[in-house]
């Protein structure tokens, strides 16, 4: 009788266990550390975005400083967000549309300015 109270049990938690594993859903591949370039119109420019599971996130850059993404989408491969940056005492919104493929992105920020074209790879 043990033995089968024991078998029971044990199935019990085996099934829990695969339950709350089929319930965990993976990260989008946005997810992580990214290295990206910036084609500005004066030049390319290097920065970094770190993209949380919360879909919460922070690009920075040595010209720039870091600013924190807002409105972070996803929609398969496709990727929105937006961040505000302070460029010589100008404030500036940069929306971002793109892809993540892989171990690539690829877009570019919209700006009042135009758009600006920002390619990364993951670290």
């Amino acid at each position: 009788m043990k033995t089968r109270f024991g078998s029971l049990v044990m199935g019990f938690a085996v099934a829990v266990l695969l339950t709350a594993c089929a319930g965990t859903s993976a990260p989008h591949p946005l997810v992580g550390g990214w290295a990206i370039t910036i084609d500005t119109p004066v030049g390319s420019m290097a920065g970094n975005l770190n993209i949380n599971p919360d879909m919460t996130g922070e690009m920075s850059s040595t010209e720039l400083g870091s600013a924190a993404l807002t409105g972070i989408t996803v929609d398969g491969e496709t990727v929105q967000f937006s961040t505000t940056i302070d460029a010589q005492g100008q404030s500036i919104t940069l929306a971002f549309n793109g892809t993540v493929t892989g171990d690539q992105l690829a877009g570019q920020f919209n700006t009042d300015f135009g758009p600006i074209a920002v390619s990364g790879v993951r670290q």
